[in-house]
Parts: structure tokens; sequence; C-alpha cells
């Protein structure tokens, strides 16, 4: 199997919050022999000369710095030389990470000091291109809902998307819900192939059964958003499989 590396991208600098960190690609799929750039958005009032680090880290071993950049970049290992890269754009406030020769690896982002760790993006090396992600057709259940006396539950069912990274999120027409939401694993195709699906369950109150929510999905580049009202099926055994 693939190694799962794991490259932290570290600030020392003022302590910052979560909100100034920012990595919005999930993951990344490309074959063998490829470069990648992954990109992130660092807040910083002096972007210029924030030190950064990056750290490999590989299973259970200890991270392992590669690469750092202030005003100039530098490797940490010669031999690694045509591997990693690092730069600053300066005019968007974004440290750039761009790996030749790739491994599968997942790629995050951290302040040094209060150790605030970005959402991540993993990179997948693969000989198969990302298919496209879609929503299972309405014939096939996208969004399901049961109702009980007091309280409703919606399934959102995303089907057939490669790699398995991908985020799912419940939303409401103002912000995003987190009460009463439980994300299930994702699930390989019982064929065998690179298939996967994932399943995300929202409960609402009865009081709140007219309200319309969303079920959003972030994978590779693309994003969708499902509404809970006019766009679901019911079908009372695939349902009840689900729970």
């Amino acid at each position: 199997d693939l190694l799962h590396p794991l490259l932290r991208l570290t600030l020392t600098l003022c302590p910052v919050s979560a909100q100034d960190l920012q990595q919005t690609t999930i993951s990344i799929t490309k074959p063998e022999g490829k470069n990648v750039q992954i990109n992130c958005h660092v807040s910083s009032p002096d972007f210029i000369n924030t030190l950064i680090h990056w750290y490999q880290k590989k299973g259970n071993e200890a991270p392992k710095r590669v690469a750092y950049i202030s005003s100039t970049f530098f490797l940490e290992n010669r031999n690694d030389e045509g591997k990693f890269s690092v730069a600053k754009d300066l005019s968007k406030s974004v440290s750039q990470l761009t790996l030749s020769d790739i491994v599968k690896a997942l790629f995050t982002v951290s302040s040094y000091y209060h150790k605030v760790f970005g959402s991540g993006t993993k990179l997948v090396v693969s000989g198969k291109l990302c298919v496209v992600c879609v929503f299972s057709p309405p014939a096939n259940s996208e969004i399901l809902q049961k109702k009980l006396e007091n309280q409703t539950t919606y399934v959102c069912l995303i089907e057939k998307f490669y790699p398995e990274v991908i985020r799912v999120t419940w939303t409401d027409d103002e912000k995003e819900v987190t009460d009463n939401v439980v994300k299930g694993d994702a699930w390989q195709s019982a064929k065998g192939d690179d298939d996967y699906s994932i399943a995300s369950w929202l409960t609402v109150p009865a009081e709140n059964k007219d309200k319309k929510y969303y079920c959003k999905y972030e994978h590779e580049e693309q994003q969708a958003s499902l509404s809970t009202q006019g766009m679901f099926h019911l079908l009372k055994m695939d349902f009840d499989l689900l729970l």
C-alpha cells in the first residue's frame, strides 16, 4: 500500500485563530509522475516576513521538516532537491507548496503557537483520474425523509465518487447546522471498484418541519447543494436500511 504522509504547514508568528488559516481544497487526485500545487491562505499583517515551515509525517513517525520559507526558500535535506518547493504569493497572502514525483499524502496547516490546524488537503496518487462525483438521481433517493411525532429526520445520500475524501455539511438559509447531525463513514461499492458512497443524517424538531435545509458537499474542486424541500423521494425500504 502507498504511504499516507502528513504534511503540516507551521507558522511561527503571533498567535492566530483558526479563521486565519484557510484550505478550501480537501483532496487532489493525480496520477504518478505528475506535479501538484497546494495553496493555503494565511491572514497575517506581516505575511512577507512570516517564517513558514513544512513538516512531513508518515504513519506514526514524528513530523520531519522538509522545507521552510521567509523571503527565501530552503530545503531541509539537499536530497529532496526537485521534490519540494515552497513559495509565497504576496498579492494573495497565499503559501504555495509544489511537489514533484508525488506520493499519497494529507497536507494540513497549523499555527505553531496555538496549534490550530486547517481542514487539510489529501493528495491521492492513483492511476485512475477522479471521476465526476454525483448525487444519486431522484429515483435512487437523494434525500430521504422520515417524520415522527415530534421530529423529522433527513438522510442525504451521495453516491459514486472517488477518492473517498469528501466534506458533507448541513445548512439552513443562514448558517451551518451542527446540532443533531450524524455523518457516516464512506463505504466502497460492493462490486469492488473504486467508487464510494456516504450518507449524512439531520434530525430537526417537528416545529421546523417546513423549514428548508440544504445538504452540501465538497469533493475535489466540485461543490453541490441539495434542498430538503421538493427534491427528496421517499423510499421506505431504502430509508430503513440506511437507518
